[in-house]
């Protein structure tokens, strides 16, 4: 246990001095944190990766840091399942699951989340035949704030289906059960195309690959377009070298100087965009599937991300560009496509989604720029992912999800005093209604 010391997440934007950080190793230390939190009368919020650009974790009572949690209990290879605790990052978790021949069947292009935050916030990837990462989880062990330990897994599929994506406001994850698939291949080919090309085929693109999506800058007719499909010709990891080139020096190194030269110069930002798009080249690999998936980022950037139904995904590009260009904005909107899942908040709840997300550098203003995009998004019935930042309330998200109330109910019934919410919650999520 740690006396008040300010916590902070990874992009620097969002902090909290809470009363006390507990640090617990196991499910036991686990339950005595959370005992002696509401002993004293302090609510309960938890850490995991830091990798989120809202409020959500922010709290003066107790802060839980399941850094500690990380290790892997068990891999069943021939059922593919793998139970780990819930501090352990995706990264961790994908290297560990290689060795035994398993890997995820999909990731996002960040892998440094904890598993219990990536799920619990929505996180997704991109494959329009693949669900998002919360899919995976066949079983999700809980402690509940009176120290009590319940498991939703298939013989509880209501409990299971709100516990995937929660955010926090059940309980506190201490452990999960991945479904993996067998380890495979990628190849990767990264390039740039016309927009209009890419829009009027976009189906084709969609449907035609593993993995598809691009990025768009307000002022450039082209996009950078990935495509990833598995393959059984063995891994050709790039070079040392060649990989530091193109994940750190042209991805990270001089993407950020592009962006602090268009925050110095606003108006160099058309230009900025079209000559990002022009020099981006054609970048091909054969790798490990999570060595492809994930990319380090690195520039200092916050995001709002939104899923609306494939159906709509063209003319909301079109719309979301056109705003991006009434702002000051050198970073790009980023697009994927998502199946569809069933848990009760999932942004892609329902229906195969494309998810569109919006980027503002560090030190520029986001919120005109955000809250434009975002009544776009609303106009066609959007939700947010979770785990970025959005301006809605219960008020409003609450028609965006068939299941709200299922989720409302048995969260009433886990947490009846609110142990585990924060104003975040409360604002997102409405009060708990005991």
């Amino acid at each position: 246990m740690q006396k008040p010391v300010q916590w902070t997440n990874f992009a620097g934007d969002q902090s909290c001095r809470p009363a006390v950080i507990e640090r617990p190793s196991d499910r036991f230390e686990l339950i005595s944190a959370i005992e002696r939190a509401t002993q004293a009368g302090r609510r309960v919020r938890v850490a995991g990766g830091g990798h989120s650009f809202t409020d959500g974790v922010l709290t003066d009572g107790t802060l839980i840091t399941l850094e500690q949690m990380n290790r892997v209990l068990d891999i069943d290879t021939s059922a593919g399942l793998v139970r780990c605790e819930a501090g352990i990052t995706l990264g961790e978790l994908s290297r560990e699951m290689w060795r035994h021949g398993l890997a995820f069947a999909n990731l996002g292009d960040i892998d440094v989340q904890s598993i219990a935050g990536a799920t619990a916030t929505g996180t997704h990837g991109a494959g329009v035949r693949l669900p998002n990462l919360s899919a995976s989880l066949i079983s999700v062990e809980m402690t509940l704030a009176d120290g009590s330990v319940v498991v939703a897994d298939r013989g509880r599929p209501e409990l299971l289906r709100a516990a995937r994506v929660s955010l926090g406001a059940l309980g506190v994850v201490s452990g999960v059960t991945v479904q993996a698939v067998p380890a495979f291949v990628l190849q990767s080919v990264e390039t740039t195309m016309p927009l209009e090309e890419v829009l009027a085929d976009l189906d084709e693109f969609v449907d035609g690959n593993d993995h598809f999506g691009f990025f768009a800058f307000g002022h450039s007719p082209l996009v950078m377009t990935k495509t990833w499909n598995r393959t059984d010709v063995p891994p050709r990891p790039p070079r040392r070298i060649q990989r530091w080139f193109t994940d750190e020096f042209i991805t990270n190194y001089a993407y950020w100087g592009a962006c602090a030269v268009g925050r110095a110069v606003p108006a160099w930002i058309p230009a900025i965009n079209r000559a990002c798009t022009r020099v981006s080249g054609t970048h091909r690999s054969v790798d490990r599937s999570y060595r492809v998936f994930a990319t380090p980022r690195r520039v200092p950037l916050t995001e709002m991300e939104y899923a609306i139904d494939r159906a709509d995904a063209a003319e909301a590009v079109r719309r979301v560009l056109d705003v991006a260009q009434r702002h000051p904005a050198p970073t790009p909107l980023e697009v994927r496509f998502v199946a569809a899942d069933d848990a009760y908040l999932s942004p892609a709840h329902g229906r195969t989604s494309c998810y569109i997300a919006v980027h503002q550098y560090r030190g520029l203003p986001w919120q005109p720029f955000f809250g434009e995009v975002e009544q776009i998004m609303m106009e066609y019935g959007g939700r947010p992912h979770w785990g970025k930042r959005h301006f809605r309330t219960a008020d409003t998200l609450a028609p965006a999800y068939p299941e709200w109330k299922r989720f409302s109910n048995l969260r009433s019934q886990l947490d009846p005093n609110g142990v585990f919410a924060n104003p975040h919650l409360t604002r997102v999520l409405g009060p708990v209604h005991s």
